[in-house]
């Protein structure tokens, strides 16, 4: 995945994000307590209000907005992201968009509706499927799983999964290997299909048709970002940007696309703490226990498949551990499995923020603007 940031001048606004081993999140002590759940625990209104407050000197100081647009996939991140700033700034100036394709789970429509509603915010749901055709998203994705598959075709379905280097010893403890004995193991990506009588078929993919898959995809956030773009436009609004604390620190967005906002207002916030918002500021019980999912291929995918190496309750745990520098064998206790696997989910973590790294950069440029007027 991929992420945005552009000129350091125009980079969108978020709470602030503390680095690695920087000040924890709200409500997040870094000693005093037990490796845990209980670690997320802080008071969501208040903090609700201080993102309300935020948000609405950013608009007003700041972007020189009169609104906020925000794309609903249904899903906790954007549905949390969408009430906080009904809250700040009331229904009738945030605007919401609904944009499924011919890929998309018809749960997320549902669940966008019930939320909009729920809001009362204005919006629209626009099938970006024909523009994705056009572009040729999908025919350049299916190519490069044929040559995969050759016998891929009509009613045939895929997804991405990823083959995690740590996995197979974080819900129970594994039975062995001695210090070091995963120190090959490798993520990587395997193409599972599933064929027009229900077979499921996978293979491991390789990079070449890795890429042009991710790419082809990729497709569907940056056509979205584009219609967010034309409403901000044209109402004179901002776009507010829904990434969590986990995906904004590893980089699970699209460059130029879901990673492209004017304003991230929960990008300080794990993933945990998102949930315990949704139902403080009482987001419908389907909104609140919506798993998080891509929904991006055609057979069901979890982030935690295609991502992250773990459930995001167990990753959020372990992000917030490397943030305060536990030591593994606490976050072994935590997780339930061997030390030297704790070290290698630290190390997963470490490598999708090198990843990230790029995601987060601002353009190079010859010259800054302010040597702008010395240059020949």
């Amino acid at each position: 995945m991929v992420a945005l940031v552009i000129d350091p001048r125009q980079a969108p606004a978020q709470m602030q994000v503390p680095a690695a081993g920087a000040a924890p999140a709200p409500g997040c002590a870094a000693a005093g307590r037990a490796l845990g759940p209980e670690v997320f625990a802080f008071d969501e209104l208040a903090e609700a209000g201080r993102i309300g407050g935020w948000l609405r000197e950013v608009l007003a100081r700041r972007l020189h907005r009169r609104g906020l647009v925000v794309a609903i996939s249904g899903g906790i991140d954007s549905s949390v992201c969408a009430a906080l700033a009904v809250r700040a700034l009331g229904a009738t100036k945030v605007y919401g968009l609904l944009m499924p394709e011919r890929d998309s789970s018809g749960f997320s429509t549902e669940r966008g509706r019930l939320l909009a509603t729920h809001l009362g915010i204005a919006h629209e749901v626009f099938d970006i499927g024909p523009a994705l055709a056009a572009l040729g998203c999908y025919h350049q994705r299916d190519e490069a799983i044929r040559r995969v598959f050759p016998a891929y075709g009509e009613g045939w379905r895929n997804k991405i999964v990823l083959v995690s280097g740590i996995a197979g010893g974080v819900a129970g403890r594994s039975a062995g290997g001695p210090p070091g004995a995963a120190a090959g193991a490798i993520n990587h990506f395997k193409l599972v299909v599933s064929d027009a009588a229900g077979v499921q078929h996978e293979q491991r993919l390789p990079l070449r048709e890795y890429l042009q898959i991710v790419a082809a995809t990729n497709f569907k956030q940056r056509v979205r970002k584009t219609m967010d773009y034309f409403h901000a436009d044209r109402l004179n609004y901002a776009v507010l940007g829904t990434p969590n604390r986990l995906e904004y620190d590893q980089g699970f967005f699209v460059k130029l696309g879901d990673g492209a906002a004017d304003v991230k207002p929960i990008a300080h916030l794990y993933k945990t703490q998102v949930y315990a918002m949704a139902r403080a500021l009482g987001l419908p019980a389907d909104i609140c226990s919506a798993e998080p999912t891509t929904d991006t291929y055609t057979l069901p995918q979890g982030q935690d498949e295609f991502y992250f190496a773990l459930p995001h309750a167990q990753m959020d745990l372990a992000l917030w551990a490397m943030n305060h520098r536990v030591a593994p064998e606490a976050l072994a206790q935590a997780l339930g499995c061997d030390v030297w696997r704790a070290a290698r989910i630290y190390a997963d973590i470490e490598a999708k923020r090198r990843a990230a790294s790029y995601l987060h950069a601002a353009p190079e440029v010859l010259q800054g603007l302010g040597e702008a007027a010395a240059a020949p």
